[in-house]
Parts: C-alpha cells; sequence; structure tokens
C-alpha cells in the first residue's frame, strides 16, 4: 500500500521536530521534500554551515526547482531531542553519527534508516538511547550536484517503504504533503532483501566500470547479473526469507524501469574519491553465506576488487 498526500485522510495532530543527520543524496532529498512542505521543523545535521537548499525534481514537461530556507547544526553539543531523526549516512558512517543520535534521541524519539543494508536496527539501536529505530527502504534516486543542491528522480511506484506497523504508519504522515510517496508493507524482510538484490549488482558494476545504469543493458554484463544475483537469492532463502521462485529476474525487471542515466550512490561516491559502502551491500551477502556455509564465488570476487577501491580511496 503506498500512502500520499491525497491517499491518507489522517493529519498529523501537531507540528514535528525532524532532524536529518547526513545531508547528502538522499538525506538532502528527505530534507528539502519536508522543508517544501512546511508542515514540520526541519533542522539539519552537518559538518559544515549551510542556510539554504535547492531541491530540482526533473520532469517530462520541464524541471522544478524549489529554493528553501533551511536551519542546520554544525555541532552535535547544540543539538536537543526531537520528535524525529533521519539518519540518511552511509552505513560505514554510523559510528561517526553516534555524537548526533545522543544528543537528538529521548525515549520519545524514532530514528527513522534511511540507509543501505539488511541490519539498520543491530547497527543503529545501540547507537540511539532508547528511541525506537525504524528501517526504511529508499527507492528514489538522490544526486548531490552540490553542498547546497540535490536532485530528485523518482523511477519506481514507491519511493520509501516501511513496515506497515504504528511507527511506520506515523513514518507515511510525516511525509503527507511532500512529494515522496511511502509504501507499508507486511512483508518488510522480504522487501529489504529484493532491494539489497538490486543494490548488488548496480552498485558494484556501474562503480567498477565507471557507468551509470545503461551498463546493464549489455548482454554479457545482464549474464553476470543473474549469476551475483543467484548467489544472493540461496544466501537469502537461507535466512528464512519468503522469495518468488523467478527473484534475479524480478530484480532485473525492476533495474530496467530506470533510466540507464542514473548513477548509482556507489558509483557517485567513486567518482568523489569517497570511500565506498561495500560492506553493507556485497559485504552482506558474502557474510551471510559463510555463516551458513553458501558459496558465493562472485559475490567474493566482487567484494575483494571493491575494497581493492575502497582502500585507495581512503590513501587519497
Amino acid at each position: 500500500m503506498a500512502i500520499s498526500a491525497s491517499s491518507s485522510p489522517q493529519a498529523v495532530p501537531r507540528r514535528l521536530t525532524v532532524a536529518v543527520v547526513g545531508l547528502g543524496s538522499i538525506g538532502g532529498v528527505a530534507a528539502a521534500c519536508l522543508a517544501a512542505a512546511g508542515r514540520h521543523d526541519v533542522i539539519a545535521c552537518v559538518r559544515l554551515p549551510i542556510d539554504r537548499l535547492t531541491l530540482e525534481r526533473p520532469h517530462a514537461t520541464g524541471a522544478a526547482t524549489v529554493d528553501l530556507p533551511l536551519v542546520a547544526l554544525t555541532e552535535p553539543a547544540k543539538a536537543k531531542p526531537v520528535d524525529w531523526v533521519l539518519l540518511c549516512t552511509k552505513t560505514h558512517q554510523t559510528k561517526a553519527a553516534a555524537p548526533w543520535l545522543a544528543r537528538l534521541c529521548g525515549p520519545a524519539t524514532r530514528v527513522a534508516v534511511l540507509q543501505n543494508g539488511i541490519d539498520q536496527i543491530a547497527s543503529v539501536a545501540p547507537l540511539a538511547g532508547g528511541a525506537t529505530v525504524l528501517p526504511v527502504i529508499v527507492y528514489y534516486n538522490g544526486e548531490r550536484l552540490a553542498a547546497d543542491r540535490v536532485r530528485l528522480r523518482q523511477g519506481s511506484d514507491r519511493d520509501l517503504t516501511v513496515a506497515d506497523d504504528e511507527s511506520g504508519r506515523d513514518f507515511a504522515r510525516l511525509f503527507e504533503g511532500t512529494p515522496l510517496r511511502i509504501q507499508l508493507s507486511g512483508e518488510f524482510a522480504t522487501l529489504l532483501w529484493r532491494k539489497l538484490f538490486i543494490n548488488a549488482v548496480a552498485n558494484p558494476i556501474t562503480t567498477l566500470t565507471s557507468q551509470r545504469q545503461a551498463v546493464l543493458r549489455r548482454p554479457d554484463v545482464q549474464a553476470l547479473c543473474y549469476a551475483i544475483l543467484a548467489e544472493a537469492v540461496v544466501v537469502a532463502r537461507a535466512e528464512g526469507v519468503k522469495l518468488a521462485y523467478d527473484e534475479p529476474a524480478r530484480a532485473m525487471e525492476t533495474l530496467f524501469t530506470f533510466s540507464g542515466e542514473l548513477g548509482t550512490s556507489m558509483y557517485f561516491d567513486r567518482l568523489a574519491g569517497r570511500p565506498l559502502e561495500v560492506e553493507a551491500l556485497t559485504g552482506a551477502i558474502v557474510a551471510r553465506g559463510e555463516a551458513r556455509g553458501i558459496a558465493t564465488p562472485l559475490n567474493k570476487a566482487l567484494l575483494a576488487l571493491l575494497r581493492a577501491v575502497n582502500d585507495a580511496a581512503e590513501k587519497q
């Protein structure tokens, strides 16, 4: 079930305070969409000062651009507990966000984790001071054009997915009046792995070839993708995840609904010389496979190459 501004009759009973930690491609879009709706107080938690944020939304009829004032904090010591925290850092930056979480979280706070991977609760809950942690699957394509400018592209029928429970429904209401479409799902674990399947091929291959998603349309690359996904599906089933018989085909079909012009988060990180989100994606598949005695040779090969790229980036 997808929730949008027009589909939900319920209204948030009061104005809420939302802190966004990590103002990159995903966090920047989320912060800008919430700020543009004007229903809540949005605070950006950043390293460098910023007082405005520009959101671009390309359309077939032309691009829509919104320039928004933004309240930003650069020091965790100045933060206070808020109603919601959107944790939008990369997974390998979670520990670095601990000082922000310590100041922003209280028992009544809810932390929505807009990160890749399958271990959001295990990695974030110990840092959240008793706050409720809500994993969120991100489908929209965000691109950080500058420190104060982001671009939103929407490629599927939903932008964010959460579990269909109380926190998930409150999260959906948080985004009413924004362009972001929220899906509530009773099969969240399955969808979480399906997102990992997409990331398991799109991110490594675009990164290692230095090409955008058009490279996935090559027949030889498609064959490689199917083989990578077949390994990942075996691991997921061993983890008890309910999957369809044709999961690799479903993943590739989903990828082909996206424009070939789109990049991936790992691709953009490599171009910028930033560390790659390796361990939460390919690393998670290999680690879960090893724990269950399942061989994943292709994913292991990708992991070795991505770690080598990562090591080179960290030495720069």
